[in-house]
């Protein structure tokens, strides 16, 4: 960062941009990237550079962050929500190969299908993919929490049409606000930095001939990311860490939590610790008492479907998303948890389930 500073390249290009560019490229197993000012401007882009239209249709997982669908509304496009898979949370391919034959058979195919790598973890892309090409249908692949995970020995990020990242600052790695646009298309990754750049030609004047965006990441913040990039392994390590230290600890005493599987085809990231409660009422009650620690702990996503920005859009099974977001809970899972902070959470955890199991015993 003080290399991006004494260059005096702070503004939204620049040589650690272009290095970032690279580096990210590289780390993910694809030909070209683009360094933007989010993964939501990222999902945009990525729709617009598939031709996504006004009124066509897009399918999303319902299981997922509000930002994979605001940008199928940012095109006027309209979001189709499928449920999750059981044994991965993620897109669930019989769901989508279901829609996909009845869309067929209507002549009512959607124009796009957006994947979720949801906590870190990469939806099955060869059955997912083989549907897709069977239809003719690109694939955008969400993978904002997922850098640092693989799917069949391959980083996550190499396995769509285009794929998409997040460094928000929540991210594994950060650049306070960021994304990247990749894909081995270097075409389309040529036209999304155009049209992040307010799509201004290469003219002595300001010329403009596509609405454009102010999507680029600055020198500054790429100077950070590629910084970040270099410790991934590291961080990823202790990410994984957290999630085992989580599971051995508590599968023993409170063998009813259902932590969230890993499938059998990659490895995932474990960007966050996620479990299954047995019911709303425990996951609410562990919440409630680590926020008296002064820890924080959260719900996982809540089904797009069931959010009222989304109402008026259709949704195909979702019965499983509405489980794991009933009885799911999102556990502190930063890579600087320190060993103590870790142990106090998993005390406090265990303390509040041995206490209602008593409750339970004593009723």
């Amino acid at each position: 960062m003080l290399e991006a500073f004494d260059s005096n390249w702070i503004a939204p290009l620049g040589p650690e941009v272009d290095a970032f560019e690279a580096d990210f490229a590289r780390s993910v197993s694809v030909g070209h990237a683009a360094a933007l000012s989010s993964g939501t401007a990222g999902l945009h882009l990525a729709l617009l550079l598939l031709g996504v239209k006004p009124g066509e249709e897009v399918l999303v997982p319902t299981l997922t962050f509000a930002a994979t669908a605001n940008a199928v509304v940012y095109v006027g496009a309209r979001p189709c929500f499928l449920d999750s898979d059981r044994s991965t949370w993620t897109l669930d391919p019989n769901i989508l190969e279901q829609t996909l034959a009845s869309r067929a058979r209507k002549n009512q195919l959607p124009k796009a299908i957006i994947t979720v790598d949801l906590y870190g973890q990469c939806a099955d892309y060869a059955a997912i993919n083989g549907l897709c090409e069977r239809y003719s249908i690109p694939v955008v692949q969400d993978a904002a929490e997922a850098l640092g995970a693989s799917y069949r020995g391959q980083p996550a990020g190499c396995q769509a049409k285009l794929a998409v990242f997040s460094f928000n600052g929540n991210k594994i790695i950060t650049t306070s606000g960021g994304g990247m646009l990749v894909s081995d298309d270097g075409e389309l990754v040529a036209r999304a930095r155009h049209l992040a750049s307010q799509a201004r030609e290469p003219a002595l004047h300001y010329e403009h001939r596509d609405i454009g965006y102010n999507y680029r990441l600055s020198n500054l913040l790429a100077a950070l990311g590629r910084a970040q990039l270099r410790s991934l392994g590291d961080k990823v390590a202790r990410r994984q860490h957290n999630f085992e230290r989580y599971r051995s600890a508590l599968s023993c005493s409170h063998a009813h939590l259902e932590f969230m599987p890993e499938a059998a085809y990659g490895r995932a990231s474990r960007w966050l610790t996620c479990l299954l409660c047995r019911s709303r009422s425990e996951r609410d009650a562990l919440i409630a008492c680590m926020a008296r620690a002064n820890i924080e702990a959260r719900p996982v996503w809540k089904p797009l479907h069931q959010q009222p920005a989304f109402a008026q859009f259709e949704s195909t099974g979702c019965g499983v998303a509405e489980d794991l977001f009933e009885r799911g809970l999102c556990l502190p899972s930063g890579s600087n948890l320190s060993h103590a902070e870790l142990d106090r959470i998993i005390a406090l955890l265990d303390g509040a389930l041995s206490g209602a199991r008593s409750d339970e015993a004593a009723s």
